[in-house]
């Protein structure tokens, strides 16, 4: 969106063999029998190794055998979020909320597996939260915040709650509806169970004024988690009026190197409408 090409991202040397062995894995399933899961799992694998346009011409394939499958369609739509094509990810997105209408939900599988080993997602949370975020960075606050609600309320657990509640927030804020953003705040408390999502369940007690913003940009590490705490404390600084502070936490986040994380996106997006 700023005009930087996109390179792939150095696969970690400490999990670099694993990952390698998981796709060679799950190529040769897929190879053997090329079910819609076999598909999924080989285009998860393929993006989990940086190679996101790889793994979209692999639901590709996949949608031209199992054209109605909405699981294929949700994780094309997320590869095209990360190579910033959002009108195809919107596109794909509706098709899979199209094709869930009606349907009863499904866990859907980790990839890279929590420390519990406990899935917080699901196939519509997912579709949701998705198609939501391709909104927001389209700058449709308003859109994404509806679909974000649907995402918080398809499943019930701290994770999805704070995940998603931390983005409608922010969504409501940039519409500005600031009275139903406050409501979204009422079920978020310290003593929340989230297993994986701490940085948003942070970032949901800093609005809530329990938490400095300070305090978590001190805090936040490096990686995606830092990027999504400092993006969520940039969005907290526009909404309060303070772009100057919003900017630079945008430019410190696309100085880094996490370019496929939904923080350094979304600070992207930002910056490239506020630099037209």
């Amino acid at each position: 969106m700023l005009g930087k090409p996109l390179h792939r991202p150095p696969v970690p040397e400490a999990s670099r063999a694993k990952m390698e062995a998981e796709a060679k894995a799950a190529f040769e399933a897929a190879q053997r029998e090329p079910s819609a899961e076999a598909i999924i799992w080989l285009g998860r694998r393929t993006a989990y190794l940086g190679k996101f346009r790889e793994s979209i011409e692999v639901y590709s394939g996949g949608l031209r055998l199992y054209p109605d499958d909405p699981r294929i369609y949700r994780h094309r739509g997320h590869r095209y979020v990360t190579v910033r094509q959002l009108d195809l990810a919107i596109a794909d997105l509706q098709k899979a909320a199209g094709l869930i209408a009606g349907k009863p939900d499904e866990v859907e599988p980790d990839g890279q597996p929590n420390a519990r080993g406990t899935p917080t997602s699901t196939l519509h949370s997912n579709i949701w939260y998705h198609l939501a975020l391709a909104r927001y960075l389209r700058n449709e606050p308003a859109a994404a915040a509806e679909d974000w609600r649907r995402g918080r309320d398809a499943v019930k657990n701290p994770d999805n709650l704070v995940a998603a509640s931390c983005w409608l927030f922010t969504a409501l804020r940039r519409a500005g509806r600031a009275d139903d953003a406050k409501a979204v705040l009422a079920p978020i408390r310290v003593d929340l169970d989230v297993i994986e999502n701490t940085s948003y369940h942070s970032l949901l007690l800093m609005f809530k004024g329990e938490r400095s913003a300070a305090d978590l940009l001190v805090a936040a590490p490096e990686g995606a988690s830092g990027s999504a705490v400092r993006y969520g404390v940039s969005a907290w600084y526009h909404g309060n009026g303070q772009v100057a502070e919003a900017r630079k936490l945008w430019e410190k986040i696309v100085a880094g190197p996490d370019w496929p994380s939904f923080g350094y996106i979304a600070a992207e997006a930002d910056l490239a409408r506020a630099s037209r």
